[in-house]
């Protein structure tokens, strides 16, 4: 159930163009977990959110629009929230839109329990969710292995990782910080509602780095 307080974020075009050549960002890749309080500008998330696994193609794998980061059979199974300190949405990547989810904070959520909380005041915290749903009914090639438990799990963290990587790679190319990281995912189940056959894989906190 959708909070009734929020409202959806129709996020501004992405800028396809600025930034450092991808070989700069390949070279300035790296952990950062050191990261700063200041806020990302709705442009930067909008940025962020499409270099993250955005649609940069209308017509992809199997007629099915196409994304920055690859997925099994092109299914697309990967859900990224977006916790910000007032709220977590879901990127929508087809409409470039924020939906509401969950009011309130849960970045804390987003880092795993136990786990080093650097950068514990960051502005945003994205929480990747595996929907075996899509998997096991992408419209792309339906090989037998989407419908094994063991060969899913290969797949959607692989697909999790592309992502990830693609928000590395952002980061180093506008001089952010991020740190990919494990997340609380027995407590994002239940705050974020989901199905059984949806599950919490990462976390990934990015913002400005800490100044020394």
């Amino acid at each position: 159930m959708i909070e009734e307080n929020l409202k959806a974020i129709l996020l501004p075009r992405s800028d396809r163009e600025g930034g450092k050549l991808v070989s700069t960002a390949l070279k300035n890749r790296k952990t950062i977990r050191e990261i700063g309080e200041r806020k990302l500008s709705l442009q930067i998330l909008s940025d962020l959110l499409w270099a993250a696994c955005g649609v940069n193609r209308k017509k992809g794998p199997f007629g099915i629009p196409g994304r920055t980061a690859a997925s099994a059979s092109n299914s697309q199974e990967i859900d990224v929230y977006v916790a910000l300190q007032e709220a977590t949405w879901l990127y929508d990547a087809i409409h470039h839109t924020l939906i509401p989810a969950v009011e309130g904070d849960l970045r804390p959520l987003a880092i795993g329990k136990g786990q080093m909380n650097f950068g514990d005041k960051a502005p945003v915290r994205l929480i990747y969710v595996a929907d075996l749903n899509k998997l096991a009914h992408t419209s792309g090639y339906q090989e037998p292995g989407l419908q094994d438990p063991e060969i899913q799990k290969s797949y959607y963290f692989a697909d999790t990782g592309l992502i990830a990587g693609n928000v590395y790679l952002f980061a180093a190319s506008r001089g952010l910080a991020s740190w990919f990281h494990n997340c609380n995912k027995l407590e994002l189940r239940t705050k974020l509602k989901l199905r059984p056959d949806q599950i919490p894989t990462f976390g990934q906190t990015i913002g400005y780095p800490v100044k020394k």
